[in-house]
């Protein structure tokens, strides 16, 4: 396993509004827990994106979720999110969050380190129109924040998702089971969760993708790792093939 880079997108579309997931309330939890809860997580989201026709209404009831997440020290039990882990830490998530601002990008919540607070402290912080054009849509923050990307059909967001040279795991929520395996498919990833964030367990084989050579530009093969940790497969790591054929026993 060579974890080497990691890339996450989640995608959610219209039809989750119509019928297809429960409701809005509870894709916004489910948003909320992928970006926020283990903000230094290799398969926490980096990229979130929404459909046109929800867009305004998905990224106002994620603000206000994320509005109640409460900032301080991991001591106090009444405490959602602790400090980063470094000076350096926090001075990327605000060179971010500058960039997506000085190239267009709406800061509706939080933007800032809070002055209440001595540490390396870094309010949650959303996003909206942001653009490919933005460093976001290419480095990962590992860091509170989440942008929001716009989006209008499923070839578009499936080219948007796979535009990084990142690729460990992605996020999508549909309860179209046709469009459940078109997605998962051309997801470029080495994970897919399908309407849950919890993709991590013992039976299930953790990895990426890596781009290695100029052959893996061609077949797509990304930054995110090579081989499988947990499950049957990561015991494959430290196992040797043999092959042993045998032919002719009766000549």
């Amino acid at each position: 396993m060579l974890p080497l880079s990691y890339s996450r997108m989640q995608i959610l579309r219209k039809q989750l509004r119509v019928r297809l997931f429960v409701n809005f309330e509870t894709l916004a939890k489910h948003a909320f827990g992928i970006c926020f809860l283990g903000i230094a997580d290799d398969y926490s989201a980096n990229r979130l994106y929404v459909h046109q026709n929800v867009y305004d209404e998905f990224a106002q009831l994620l603000k206000e979720r994320v509005a109640q997440f409460r900032l301080g020290f991991g001591l106090d039990p009444k405490t959602g999110q602790g400090p980063l882990v470094n000076a350096s830490a926090v001075k990327k998530v605000l060179e971010h969050v500058n960039d997506a601002k000085r190239k267009g990008a709406e800061i509706i919540l939080g933007g800032k380190a809070p002055e209440h607070l001595k540490g390396f402290f870094f309010e949650p912080t959303i996003l909206t129109g942001v653009t490919k054009e933005m460093v976001v849509s290419r480095e990962e923050t590992f860091g509170p924040l989440a942008p929001l990307f716009k989006f209008s059909c499923d070839e578009e967001v499936i080219e948007m998702a796979n535009d990084t040279d990142l690729g460990l795991a992605g996020y999508f929520f549909s309860k179209d089971f046709n469009r459940v395996w078109k997605v998962a498919a051309a997801l470029e990833c080495g994970m897919v969760g399908v309407n849950t964030g919890k993709i991590s367990a013992p039976e299930c084989p953790f990895g990426g993708v890596k781009l290695i050579d100029s052959i893996a530009l061609i077949l797509k093969i990304k930054e995110s790792g090579v081989g499988r940790e947990g499950s049957k497969y990561g015991i494959s790591e430290y196992q040797n093939v043999k092959a042993i054929i045998i032919g002719n026993l009766d000549s």
